[in-house]
């Protein structure tokens, strides 16, 4: 009796265990800075089917998407117009999703690799995390213009800061 007990405790540490270093994303705030304009915002409406696995970290899957119609920016006209068609086109292409293609531990942050779709562009990139507990931090650089959002002409000018803060459970 006292072995089956044992075993039974064991078994329900060893899930307990890897149910604690598999966790998915509860709530994520998508935040930017458009360098040029020193015009910063956010974006809503954040859906995640993702999953993390910190004992194996390539293990895991990054897979999310926000709301175009959500950008604020603090400038309601300016809202208005970079979700219409001219900008990100909220209509036509409601979302701006990601999908990692691997993540690697690399010395303290967490390379996540993936694909970044805005309107009908899909482009690779790199976002770098750094994990506090149970909250991720991510941060990457894009051009607005290389996925058909020219807010100027010029590209280096449409360089876009963004950042991604996931709480996780």
């Amino acid at each position: 009796m006292k072995y089956q007990i044992t075993v039974l405790l064991l078994l329900f540490s060893v899930l307990y265990a890897t149910a604690q270093s598999k966790l998915q994303i509860s709530s994520a705030k998508v935040s930017f800075v458009f360098e040029n304009n020193n015009v910063d915002g956010t974006l809503a409406g954040f859906h995640s089917d993702s999953s993390i696995d910190f004992d194996q970290i390539e293990n895991s899957k990054l897979k999310g998407s926000v709301k175009v119609e959500t950008i604020s920016t603090g400038n309601s006209i300016r809202n208005w117009s970079l979700r219409r068609s001219k900008y990100f086109d909220a209509d036509s292409y409601p979302t701006i999703t990601f999908e990692s293609t691997s993540v690697q531990q690399e010395g303290n942050s967490i390379k996540v690799d993936g694909k970044l779709t805005i309107r009908d562009v899909t482009k690779n990139i790199t976002f770098r995390f750094e994990r506090n507990d149970k909250q991720l931090v991510g941060k990457t650089t894009l051009y607005s213009s290389d996925y058909g959002i020219f807010i100027k002409k010029d590209r280096a000018k449409n360089k876009v800061l963004v950042k991604l803060e996931f709480q996780l459970k």
